[in-house]
């Protein structure tokens, strides 16, 4: 028990397993299906903003353009599922039957071409994954090669948003316009709309998001994760070392871009439709307010503060319909003014402390050499083994937890 406990404490895993309870635990066993099936789509969210503290909180690159790569992840599922709900018997009233219906009202007569690798599960599951992944390394190899970030990466992924939204809205006859894509119903036959289904979705969308954030976990703790926190704070120096930092930050943004993705197929599976207002500016914004409310340095913060905001979007606009948005921004402006780490910086500073307080009384009168006498910057350890011992690392500066989960 105590090495399991040590192992818990070394690679910060416990509060992975407590939120992991919590989601595949606590929630299906308190929630009807309508509140589960919300919580589903907010987790959905939940794959962005992990990603954005792979790539804003590790890599220090700010986008504010994900929702294109949730979009995009989306839009694959949605062609795949609109394609099997469009068979020629259930299209047979169109002028056009066996094409989705809103090619036929923008008179298109036969399915372009490039829809259909979305007749089979198999490429579209390739798809979602590759080809986000694939105009992410395009923008960032371009941009990062070119030594182009800060604010004005932030403004050029904005950009790609806005020229994504457009795309989608003006080429009405080949992406359904602004309506988006809708009335999916089934995969290989099984309807996705029913109780049973809802729930295995659920499920299975729990699975992946924490899969994807013992895959981040991973990274953290490795040399990469090291560098990244290195190539934040000081590039130039990670640079003159000899190591390539553009490469550096298109890993993290194809990464990030990837886990967007998930998260935009996952969202379809879960509500059913896909459309142009979750791919635009203000959507992207919002997921970084997910990552910023959780904490930036925090993966499982990150899941927290997307379901906090999504819970306090649902919970203002059902009971104060005229002022929610006003009730939103100042959720927002109060928790970054009041914890600029987030929901995780109030955690590491002020609840760890008294926890460790609290776990130290018992031995303070046995043991001289407790862990409140050892100075900070010697009790950090990254977890990684290093002939048996744990390595010991230098203190991060205040206010960055770089290895918390």
């Amino acid at each position: 028990m105590d090495s399991i406990k040590s192992w818990l404490a070394r690679s910060g895993m416990g509060s992975v397993l407590i939120l992991a309870l919590i989601i595949v635990v606590v929630f299906p066993l308190t929630m009807d299906l309508f509140r589960l099936n919300l919580v589903g789509k907010y987790l959905t969210y939940a794959f962005v903003a992990v990603g954005l503290v792979m790539l804003w909180g590790y890599g220090g690159v700010l986008s504010l353009g994900q929702g294109v790569f949730f979009g995009l992840g989306g839009y694959m599922m949605a062609m795949f599922m609109k394609l099997e709900a469009s068979d020629p018997e259930t299209t047979k009233i169109q002028s056009t039957p066996g094409i989705p219906d809103f090619m036929d009202w923008n008179q298109l007569t036969e399915l372009p071409l490039w829809w259909e690798p979305f007749r089979h599960l198999p490429l579209a599951l390739l798809a979602v994954l590759l080809i986000p992944t694939l105009l992410a390394f395009i923008i960032s190899f371009a941009m990062f090669r070119r030594r182009v970030g800060g604010v004005y990466f932030a403004i050029i992924t904005q950009a790609v948003c806005l020229i994504l939204t457009v795309l989608i809205v003006g080429q009405q006859g080949y992406t359904g316009g602004v309506n988006g894509i809708t009335d999916l119903k089934t995969i290989l036959g099984w309807d996705t709309r029913t109780d049973e289904a809802k729930y295995i979705l659920y499920f299975l969308n729990a699975g992946l998001l924490i899969a994807s954030i013992l895959l981040c976990r991973w990274i953290q703790l490795s040399k990469l994760g090291t560098l990244l926190l290195a190539m934040r704070d000081k590039e130039d120096r990670v640079r003159f070392s000899g190591y390539d930092v553009s490469m550096f930050k298109v890993f993290t943004f194809c990464l990030a871009a990837m886990l967007s993705a998930i998260g935009g197929a996952m969202f379809v599976l879960q509500v059913g439709f896909m459309s142009p207002s979750l791919v635009g500016i203000v959507p992207s914004i919002e997921m970084v307010i997910f990552a910023a409310v959780g904490g930036r340095m925090s993966l499982v913060g990150a899941v927290y503060g997307a379901l906090l905001v999504n819970f306090g979007k649902t919970y203002f606009s059902e009971s104060f319909p005229d002022l929610w948005l006003f009730l939103m921004a100042a959720l927002f402006i109060g928790v970054v003014m009041a914890f600029p780490n987030g929901l995780a910086g109030l955690y590491e500073s002020h609840v760890k402390p008294r926890l460790g307080k609290r776990r130290d009384k018992p031995a303070a009168g046995t043991d001289s050499t407790s862990s409140s006498d050892v100075p900070p910057a010697t009790t950090l350890h990254s977890g990684a083994p290093h002939g048996g011992k744990p390595l010991a690392r230098t203190a991060l500066p205040d206010g960055v937890q770089g290895t918390s989960a």
